[in-house]
């Protein structure tokens, strides 16, 4: 499954607009749709919260104006992937205490290393991915 959907191009400090922030919730929906779809319905709160977080990101972060999310279920794997078609290397960065943005990465990285999963970014910084264990009804 492929979602590509053009964003407005920002630049530095300019807030998200509300059609881009929309795009957010919408891969939201279509995660879970698919992963109920396919048995996996154990596998929709985390899954649903590491595709927010990447797409949040391309969105947020790439400058560009385009952005592609796929998942896929590769035997007993699942691949969720986002690219911003700019690039650039996504990194994990300590967040202050009281700091009210910064910890996407750290979230994703948490997520699935618990899930016994690994993340990383394409060569060219344009695409963050990763591959978790499926685990669901049907597993």
């Amino acid at each position: 499954m492929e979602a590509n959907f053009g964003i407005a191009r920002r630049g530095p400090g300019e807030p998200i607009r509300d059609r881009d922030a929309r795009r957010v919730q919408g891969m939201r929906r279509l995660s879970r749709a698919r992963l109920n779809h396919c048995g996996l319905s154990s596998m929709c709160d985390s899954a649903t919260l590491i595709v927010s977080e990447l797409v949040t990101n391309a969105i947020q972060h790439s400058g560009g104006t385009q952005v592609a999310f796929r998942m896929q279920l590769q035997e007993d794997l699942l691949y969720l992937a986002v690219e911003s078609g700019t690039s650039g290397k996504p990194a994990v960065h300590e967040a202050d205490n009281d700091a009210e943005h910064g910890r996407g990465l750290q979230l994703v990285e948490y997520l699935v290393v618990a899930l016994d999963g690994i993340w990383g970014v394409s060569d060219d910084g344009t695409t963050v991915w990763c591959l978790l264990p499926a685990t669901g009804d049907d597993q």
